[in-house]
């Protein structure tokens, strides 16, 4: 079985992929009220070129595969694409990331089509305060969306949540009751500071241990092993039935664990979240690249993947990369989340 790994030795084996950067929310942490204005439609790639991507991926040793956004759902004919790349050989996870407003609509022939699991963002549970994060999502749907998912098997159910001081902060204990009588995963995410929406602050920012001190008034939490947890470490409380994970991407490092590469929907591969460096693949695509030097651009991306982020004050990651030619370039200004997917 083939095997990547870059200059640190870690095996990088899942591709996260941007479908589009629309979205029918606007969450206040993400974008603008007025929202982001959507790249061209010929700027995004299209399924067959997502599809071939994935299949080169695939031969050099990616494994798992996350369908993003923007909010993925939004794209016409998804269930194409999830039959097509769940038939490429050494696929042996692939999973969707969604905000839940329309997979109550789309979750039977999802995971009729071939998708393992959806993990959903939900940042309240109250409806009002859900409606003014999200500035007019509808809470209701969101939860049948999931009620839905499990009825389809796509499981386990993740829940992510973004703790903020001032926000939400006051429903952390909430969440973490949801494990306690169901087998879903709710994550708590510290919020970082990325994109283009100025929300990001000290003040409102809570630590993983902040948060987990909270929970730990329910009770004693008990580390456990989960299989594919990524960058999250995983807790139970006694006698529940799911488990809670800690996504710390400021307070605790998980780069040296990293496994992951990025690929926009406008077609760039990013080798770090928070590095502004990026990997033209749609221009080499649609000027006729070969299958090899398609995998040469996704290797580079993997050999000039940086051992770790310095978001605590060190300033923004700059990957130097060997490659002089146009394909390669770096941005003095940082993308919104939609744009880069989540």
């Amino acid at each position: 079985m083939n095997s990547l790994k870059d200059s640190f030795s870690r095996v990088i084996d899942y591709l996260r992929i941007s479908i589009t950067d629309k979205c029918n929310l606007r969450c206040i942490y993400c974008m603008p009220s007025e929202g982001v204005a959507p790249a061209e439609h010929t700027d995004i790639l299209s399924y067959e070129e997502i599809i071939r991507v994935a299949t080169i991926a695939a031969g050099l040793g990616v494994r798992k595969i996350r369908l993003t956004g923007g909010e993925p759902l939004v794209r016409k004919n998804l269930v194409f694409l999830v039959s097509e790349l769940k038939k490429i050989s050494g696929i042996e996870d692939l999973s969707l990331t969604t905000n839940g407003l329309l997979l109550a609509h789309h979750a039977a022939s999802l995971a009729h089509a071939g998708l393992d699991r959806v993990n959903v963002s939900i940042d309240s549970l109250r409806p009002e305060r859900f409606r003014e994060i999200t500035r007019g999502g509808d809470l209701d749907v969101v939860l049948k969306g999931l009620q839905a998912a499990e009825q389809a098997g796509l499981l386990p159910i993740k829940v992510n949540m973004v703790p903020v001081r001032g926000m939400n902060e006051d429903e952390i204990l909430d969440f973490a009751r949801i494990t306690i009588d169901s087998d879903h995963q709710v994550r708590f995410i510290e919020c970082m500071p990325t994109g283009s929406v100025n929300f990001w602050s000290p003040q409102k920012y809570m630590t993983t241990d902040e948060i987990k001190k909270i929970i730990e008034t329910l009770g004693p939490l008990s580390p456990v092993r989960v299989r594919k947890n990524g960058p999250s470490k995983y807790y139970r409380l006694k006698g529940a039935k799911g488990v809670i994970g800690f996504i710390s991407a400021l307070t605790h490092h998980f780069c040296k664990d990293c496994n992951r590469l990025r690929l926009t929907s406008d077609g760039k591969l990013r080798p770090c979240l928070f590095s502004e460096t990026e990997i033209d693949l749609r221009s080499a695509l649609r000027s006729g690249a070969s299958d090899e030097e398609i995998a040469r651009l996704l290797r580079l991306s993997i050999e000039v993947k940086p051992k770790e982020h310095q978001l605590n004050g060190k300033g923004p990651v700059d990957a130097i990369v060997p490659d002089h030619s146009s394909l390669v370039t770096h941005h003095s200004k940082k993308r919104p989340m939609s744009r880069i997917g989540g």
